[in-house]
């Protein structure tokens, strides 16, 4: 079987993001969204709009986010949009909260652990998907890309919940079955789109917190590029091999928040249920 490919450029800026869509080969058309993370109120770490003006202007795209499932600014639809306009995001694109009209049940027929996943009802709108994600650490999941915006992400508040809780009622204790829970819910989102979705991770600002968290820690390591591929496994398992194969000052610190978390078990089970492959052909373009 053919590698997914994984391309790589290390200059960050928002035209390579650009560059590598285009040598994705993948054509996103009709109603286009763009998924991403609008940053809680207060944090320093996540993308700003900056990155997605020529993107946003080449795809004709809508950015998309779901509600939290915990005390913030983005808990309602109400706050969470005027936190959009605190942050440069309404006043300078279309934006749309996918779970403003409530919840889309999604069958997962093939899963680890929950069989059915709620995302936000309006993600019907749109034909043709790319998730763009902000690599960085995290609290919970470990570390975060392509295959928590998939689970987490496109999740309603409600959904969130229900990942959380790996299908019950109260957020489990059980961590392992939390990260089964989104390689699950990722499986969702993907079967949905098939090959109209696409994926770019952006390392900049790697702090070992997420973009939700009103005070994150700071980056703990320097800026490693942008990664594209069609296949969420493998550009999430790359930007991990590019933090574990570096010599970087302070990449213990982000791997000891990854492995404590037991992160690499959402990759090793989305690969297990045909999410993507850990398996990739790594391409750098100059």
């Amino acid at each position: 079987m053919e590698k997914s490919k994984v391309y790589y450029i290390k200059e960050i800026t928002p035209e390579n993001i650009v560059k590598l869509y285009e040598h994705l080969n993948i054509n996103l058309t009709g109603n286009v969204g763009i998924k991403f993370h609008s940053g809680e109120k207060g944090n320093q770490n996540y993308l700003k709009p900056e990155m997605y003006f020529p993107i946003v202007k080449r795809l004709n795209a809508t950015l998309l986010e779901c509600n939290t499932a915990y005390p913030g600014s983005r808990n309602t639809t109400e706050k969470h949009m005027k936190l959009m306009e605190e942050h440069g995001w309404s006043t300078n694109f279309k934006v749309d909260i996918l779970d403003a009209d409530g919840d889309l049940m999604l069958d997962i027929p093939l899963h680890k652990v929950i069989d059915k996943n709620y995302v936000g009802k309006r993600i019907l709108n749109y034909d043709s998907m790319l998730v763009l994600s902000h690599f960085k650490g995290h609290p919970m999941g470990g570390y975060g890309g392509a295959l928590k915006q998939l689970s987490i992400g496109f999740a309603s508040s409600f959904g969130k919940n229900y990942i959380h809780s790996a299908g019950g009622k109260a957020w489990t204790k059980n961590q392992d079955m939390f990260l089964l829970s989104m390689a699950d819910a990722a499986k969702s989102v993907v079967d949905l789109f098939k090959d109209r979705i696409c994926y770019i991770n952006v390392m900049s600002n790697i702090s070992v917190d997420c973009d939700c968290c009103s005070k994150a820690e700071d980056p703990c390591i320097e800026d490693l590029g942008i990664l594209a591929s069609l296949d969420p496994v493998s550009i999430d398992q790359a930007c991990i091999d590019l933090v574990y194969n570096s010599s970087l000052e302070g990449k213990e610190h982000f791997i000891e928040r990854v492995e404590s978390r037991h992160g690499l078990l959402t990759i090793e089970a989305a690969n297990e249920i045909n999410v993507g492959s850990k398996e990739y052909e790594f391409i750098e373009i100059k």
